[in-house]
């Protein structure tokens, strides 16, 4: 099957871009895969080319992870999760994809915004850790199943939850790593009823594959040499930075509507 070289051109940096991610390097940067593979393909094809990519990132990933985990963290947000893929499955042609972008992307600016507040103008104002809440890990569960079911965005809302029960940074990361590792294997299934992974798209993300391992283990190896002081500040950041990327893909179909 002939394809332009100019596919793989753009579409490496986004499988390695994905894979750091996956490592354990912060969603900031595998909200990045499917805004620069869509430069080639369109935004919908290029999230299904990407998911099969995804399914061998996580299994690289829970390889490397594979000492690490909480289990109650995976636990109290599955159910949510779950929830979330089949609402978006089930409202896949009605809700457009920019307003769940958009809104994710306001709650982790918000959200990391009082991080940085509190340690850098407030005097480093510390918080003890967060017990779990089954309200709390539901609502941030279904809100991360369904923005990673709509865009594989569903990384900022589990920080937003995750990230104040104060883990480990080997325990959160391996939790993380779980997590997504069952939501993506699970959104193979709708994704193929919705007839995005055909015999083109998957020969695409099959091309790829080699790539997953080697990226995602890469990201494990730098962020395994963190320590927890650089580690919060830096995930928080990469928060952030995905807010802000899910803030403008939401915002920028908006400019439309002004006159």
């Amino acid at each position: 099957m002939p394809i332009d070289a100019s596919f793989y051109f753009i579409a490496i940096p986004a499988v390695i871009l994905v894979g750091l991610s996956k490592g354990g390097m912060g969603d900031a940067l595998g909200l990045l895969g499917v805004p620069i593979l869509s430069f080639v393909v369109p935004p919908m094809q290029a999230a299904a080319i990407l998911l099969p990519i995804l399914v061998v990132m996580d299994a690289a990933a829970l390889w490397t992870w594979r000492k690490s985990g909480n289990s109650g963290l995976l636990n109290i947000m599955l159910p949510g999760a779950l929830l979330g893929i089949a609402i978006g499955w089930a409202t896949s042609a009605i809700v457009p994809n920019y307003v769940m972008r958009l809104i994710i992307g306001l709650v982790a600016l918000s959200f990391t915004a009082r991080f940085f507040y509190n340690r850098y103008f407030a005097g480093n104002a510390q918080h003890p850790a967060r017990p779990h809440s089954v309200p709390r890990a539901g609502f941030w569960g279904t809100l991360s199943g369904y923005g990673s079911f709509v865009a594989h965005a569903g990384g900022a809302p589990f920080q937003v939850y995750a990230l104040p029960l104060k883990l480990s940074p080997a325990d959160y990361t391996g939790t993380a790593v779980r997590f997504f590792a069952i939501l993506n294997a699970v959104k193979l299934v709708p994704y193929f009823m919705l007839g995005e992974l055909d015999i083109n798209n998957l020969y695409l993300s099959a091309t790829l594959f080699p790539l997953a391992p080697l990226a995602t283990i890469g990201g494990a190896y730098m962020v395994r040499r963190m320590k927890p002081d650089f580690f919060y500040p830096f995930m928080y950041g990469m928060c952030a930075l995905a807010g802000l990327k899910l803030t403008f893909d939401g915002l920028l179909p908006l400019a439309k509507f002004i006159p």
